[in-house]
């Protein structure tokens, strides 16, 4: 999202994107500096710039700690901070100023996306105002600031309006939205909408695109975005970093929501919308984790059924608070730890993707291949689930559209599915 709103700005005062190193005046590199395997991989990214162009300009969260990239690459031409999209331009200009060529300035209303054109991702906010003992993302991207809702919606509108057929909210803590607004009134298509969680998803349900909301911590009043699932309004799909399942270590962590009795609200979410797929992330290791702790871990996710499931071990994080825990876990335990959990979420995700086999869904097609074609149902989410392989047929697929398929058969993360009888790819979007 952040190079988008960046090359969107450039793209709008004349510039062209290159394809290659080589072809570029200047090189923007947009870095991430959560973890140290983040920070070396965005490094990286740096020195290979600068080996193939020379001339680069550095942003977003690692350049919140410019000492680190001067150290390693001094040659760098500027670093400004996340989301400082006003400084990246104006190094963008003291180094290569622009041309004013009205010909090729006109931009798309829906601005310079990076994503297919049948989706995209809506950041609604940046920032947080949790304090995660792991993280740094306050510090480094400052406390939670909303986008007021009608200007979210306007975009929403236009994304719709050319051609997205699916939109992907996101932000650092989305359930959070417009907490620092005091939920603020706007007006949008004639009606008052409070910038809130679920007036948003409410707003967003009306377009006639799959809304899919990513970030989700489970605040009490998520449990009401629920029912508009179960109406079809937004997709029944919700992506809530639980991170743990032993309470001991979630106080440790210093998650929001920690003495949620989480488990029995999945189970409610799951009885007022039986078609839910719910997808978290979960950190193994963390410091003072013991056997027993992680024990409960496996058996949180074992009685929670997720679909969806993503894990790391835990990294420390320069300037994060768990640093200061005691009892660090040994890489090796880590690592055995880590496989032992992915074992376990491989088997459980298994099992629920082979009681899809049989059912019919609707997909949205991503790709097509001479050996045919990969696609999502509404329960996958791009780029980090799972997806549906539809096999090699007569009819005619294109991407971004819709299709209707039978489930025909199933492994530990992906389905397979053949086109109905009469299906081609359709154009609606439900």
């Amino acid at each position: 999202m952040d190079s988008e709103r960046i090359l969107t700005q450039l793209r709008a005062e004349g510039y062209e994107v290159s394809p290659t190193y080589e072809a570029a005046d200047v090189v923007v590199v947009n870095t991430c500096g959560f973890i140290d395997a983040a920070v070396d991989e965005s490094l990286e990214a740096i020195g290979e710039a600068l080996a193939q162009n020379g001339r680069v300009i550095v942003t977003g969260c690692l350049g919140a700690r410019p000492d680190r990239i001067l150290e390693r690459h001094p040659q760098v031409l500027k670093v400004t901070g996340p989301h400082a999209y006003e400084d990246v331009v104006g190094a963008v200009h003291e180094h290569l100023p622009p041309r004013h060529e009205p010909f090729f300035d006109l931009l798309p209303p829906q601005g310079v996306r990076l994503t297919p054109r049948h989706y995209a991702y809506l950041k609604i906010a940046e920032g947080c105002n949790n304090r995660c003992s792991f993280c740094i993302i306050p510090a480094m991207r400052g406390r939670l600031v909303s986008r007021p809702i009608d200007d979210v919606l306007r975009e929403a509108e236009r994304l719709a309006a050319a051609g997205v057929k699916e939109l992907l909210v996101i932000s650092q803590d989305t359930s959070a939205y417009g907490a620092d607004l005091r939920y603020a009134r706007r007006t949008w298509r004639g009606t008052a909408y409070q910038t809130s969680f679920m007036d948003l998803a409410r707003a967003l349900g009306a377009l006639g695109v799959w809304v899919r909301l990513h970030y989700v911590y489970p605040y009490p009043h998520v449990d009401g975005v629920i029912a508009l699932m179960a109406e079809g309004r937004v997709l029944p799909y919700l992506d809530i970093p639980f991170q743990h399942g032993s309470p001991a270590v979630l106080k440790r962590m210093r998650r929001p929501a920690h003495a949620e009795d989480t488990l029995a609200r999945i189970r409610a979410w799951r009885r007022d919308c039986p078609d839910l797929t719910l997808r978290s992330t979960f950190i193994v290791g963390f410091p003072g984790e013991t056997e027993t702790e992680f024990a409960e871990l496996l058996a949180w996710l074992e009685e929670a059924q997720l679909d969806r499931v993503g894990c790391f071990k835990y990294s420390p994080v320069e300037g994060a608070a768990a640093n200061a825990l005691p009892g660090h876990i040994a890489p090796e335990l880590q690592e055995e730890r880590y496989a032992r959990f992915m074992e376990r979420a491989a088997d459980i995700s298994a099992r629920r993707l082979a009681a899809r086999i049989g059912g019919r869904v609707r997909v949205l097609v991503d790709d097509v291949t001479e050996d045919g074609a990969l696609a999502r149902s509404q329960a996958e989410a791009p780029q980090i689930d799972g997806v549906v392989r539809i096999e090699k047929s007569l009819a005619r697929l294109r991407a971004g559209e819709f299709a209707d398929v039978e489930i025909v058969a199933a492994d530990a993360y992906d389905l397979t599915g053949r086109l109905t009888d009469g299906s081609g790819a359709a154009a609606g979007s439900h």
